[in-house]
């Protein structure tokens, strides 16, 4: 008999509910193992009063530890009380389920300490790439391999925002607002449009793939919301479309890691994704380029990667965990590469400015003011060594006095 408490019931912990009674009779048929869910921790009884589990709810949390529970499955969300609640069944030799990202980029190397001091196991598969089954793949399947680097997008609401801008001739605000309308982003969107959340699920990725911790809050982080319909447009110019991509890279001494949004060719493996889904491209030195993508979030996609946790714990497939390693990662925020980058700069001398970029890079194309109706902007298409050369161009101009204000896009290849 496995017995099951959970924490939270919203969108993912009422999916979660729900393979739990479907898999039942499956988990008795083949594994002689009988699925019992006990007890489902709510913050407010009364508002599930019409639901078919509610002899199961409860308010108070010692009502969660003092029934004879193997696995709790946190579905909160957030840092508070999670966090402690977490702790609390560790530290009682309970295993525990989270597809908490806030969570594990935050407290992850701790908890997971804490669960190996008490021998049982902290499973996190749906904190990354919601139904991708992301982590086990680089902790096992690619085990052989030396991860080289990550590219990914791992924020459906802002993917789907940028598919709305770029398809359809929306406006940033018009994007959103069709977003929040449809359940793809919550009434404040901040964490994902500022990039925040796709930076905790990078750190997550980045610390397994790289086995050294990588600390989301050493991230360079740049959202969408200054992304306009002309970025789109200047993009179509170079057959591109813009997402907010997740990228680190392994070097000698550092780990690259930024969350940005960037050019990426249409007809590329990242450039296809579209709307909610999700999509992480990792490389391997022996395998090459590995592609997973799926939805990223919701309710059944979630809930999946939550219980195929619990079924591993069950199963005790517990010779290959998760583990952080205890040595911090030197992150850094600059793109090493050579590579073509998009420029914008405002300013009221445009023929200084454009005399500028090209005594500044040798090789770059200005762009006429086709596009826009602001005449007061020169745009280019650059090529540089590294974006060092780029910011070192945006602070000369701009501690001149040059420009009002320099907007740059990194052109993925």
């Amino acid at each position: 008999m496995a017995n099951i408490a959970m924490l939270g019931y919203g969108v993912v912990g009422s999916g979660v509910a729900e393979l739990i009674f479907r898999n039942k009779d499956k988990f008795k048929n083949e594994l002689n193992e009988e699925l019992i869910l006990s007890k489902i921790l709510v913050r407010n009884i009364s508002k599930h009063t019409n639901n078919k589990n509610k002899e199961l709810l409860t308010e108070d949390i010692d009502d969660i530890f003092k029934e004879k529970v193997d696995i709790i499955v946190e579905a909160m969300g957030g840092l508070d009380p999670s966090y402690e609640y977490v702790k609390r069944a560790l530290n009682m030799k309970k295993h525990v389920v989270t597809a908490n990202k806030d969570l594990i980029a935050e407290y992850g190397y701790e908890l997971l300490q804490i669960a190996k001091k008490n021998g049982v196991t902290i499973h996190f598969e749906a904190s990354v790439g919601g139904g991708i089954p992301i982590l086990k793949s680089i902790n096992e399947c690619l085990i052989g391999n030396k991860i080289k680097s990550i590219k990914s997008i791992l924020n459906g609401t802002t993917n789907f925002i940028l598919s709305k801008m770029n398809h359809n001739g929306m406006n940033y605000e018009e994007a959103l607002e069709l977003a929040q309308k449809l359940g793809f982003a919550e009434a404040n969107p901040e964490s994902d449009v500022k990039g925040y959340d796709a930076a905790r699920k990078l750190s997550i990725l980045s610390t397994i793939a790289y086995n050294k911790r990588v600390n989301w809050k050493d991230i360079n982080i740049e959202g969408i919301t200054e992304i306009d319909e002309y970025d789109f447009k200047y993009a179509k110019m170079e057959k591109c479309s813009i997402k907010l991509m997740g990228i680190s890279k392994l070097s000698d001494k550092h780990i690259y890691a930024t969350v940005m949004p960037v050019m990426v060719k249409e007809d590329s493996v990242l450039g296809k994704i579209e709307d909610e889904y999700n999509a992480i491209l990792v490389e391997g030195d022996a395998v090459g380029d590995v592609m997973f993508s799926g939805k990223g979030a919701g309710m059944f996609p979630t809930a999946s990667a939550v219980f195929a946790d619990i079924a591993d714990i069950i199963e005790q497939k517990r010779e290959k965990c998760i583990t952080f390693s205890s040595e911090k990662a030197d992150v850094d925020k600059s793109w090493r590469l050579k590579g073509k980058w998009l420029l914008r700069v405002k300013t009221q001398n445009r023929v200084k400015i454009i005399q500028g970029i090209s005594s500044s890079f040798k090789s770059c194309y200005i762009l006429s003011s086709t596009f826009s109706e602001n005449k007061e902007e020169v745009v280019a298409f650059v090529n540089a060594d590294n974006e060092i050369c780029i910011d070192n161009y945006i602070e000369k101009v701009k501690s001149k006095g040059e420009a009002c204000d320099v907007k740059k896009l990194l052109v993925l290849h």
